[in-house]
């Protein structure tokens, strides 16, 4: 139930392997906007969308969601819609937490459709993986400031990435009004609306580390301390931002192939 003060809602999603070697999902639960289901998957992965039950997260909310990958299962998690921030009653801060655990082994597509803010609106977004050493991830995070010819609301999203316990990356991004003076600078966005990223995560990046480069204009490939790479990219919408950052995705694929 959503009150003035804004909502408290979890999503629980947590995969194993079973003795056939298929991933199944002994917990599978969710509150309030946040709905995960099952859709069909692959042989040896399970795969699951969330879908919004109702509007959010609105000013005050606080949404969670905690994702576990066992040993040795693969998911792959995406979302049905883009994920929409609003002002609400509440003036405070909105909250979305994600946190993501996969042990040895498993393996994790966490590939949501875009998260969209709308003026007015006041978000934080935390998002925290913690990896064991043998573990996988393709991790997308993608951000489109304002609908068409809107100004954004204020954004502020941080990413923390840990393999074995050792941080590999730690970064938080602040956009719209209130945020830091620069953001939408020559430095920071240079006047894009949509900016994205992906980490990689492999344990063969530990011999054959990715090549730091620009795949093509505004997007960058960054071999990171450990076994990943991050890609990060800036396009004018979510359209451009979605194809630059496939492509990269499948130039790094390319590159570890050969």
């Amino acid at each position: 139930m959503r009150t003035t003060a804004g909502l408290r809602a979890t999503a629980r999603v947590h995969a194993v392997r079973d003795a056939r070697g298929s991933t199944v999902l002994p917990v599978l639960d969710g509150e309030g906007p946040l709905a995960p289901r099952r859709t069909r998957g692959s042989a040896g992965e399970a795969r699951v969308t969330l879908v919004g039950a109702m509007s959010g997260p609105l000013g005050g909310d606080r949404l969670v969601v905690e994702t576990r990958v066992g040993e040795g299962a693969r998911l792959r998690v995406g979302s049905a819609a883009a994920t929409i921030a609003l002002p609400g009653q509440s003036k405070d801060e909105a909250h979305y937490d994600v946190r993501i655990d996969v042990e040895e082994g498993g393996e994790l597509h966490w590939v949501p459709e875009q998260l969209i803010s709308v003026r007015g609106s006041d978000l934080y977004v935390t998002t925290r993986v913690d990896l064991a050493p043998t573990a996988r991830l393709v991790l997308r995070e993608e951000q489109v400031l304002g609908r068409a010819g809107e100004e954004p609301g204020r954004l502020t999203s941080r990413l923390t990435v840990r393999i074995a316990g050792r941080c590999v990356l730690d970064q938080e991004l602040a956009c719209g009004p209130g945020a830091p003076g620069g953001w939408d600078g020559p430095a920071v966005l240079a006047g894009h609306r949509a900016v994205g990223q992906i980490v990689v995560v492999r344990p063969e990046f530990a011999d054959r580390p990715p090549r730091a480069g620009v795949h093509e204009e505004s997007v960058a490939v960054l071999p990171l301390a450990g076994p990943a790479a991050l890609v990060t990219a800036l396009a004018p919408d979510a359209l451009r931002l979605r194809r630059l950052l496939d492509g990269a995705l499948a130039s790094l694929d390319r590159d570890d192939r050969s």
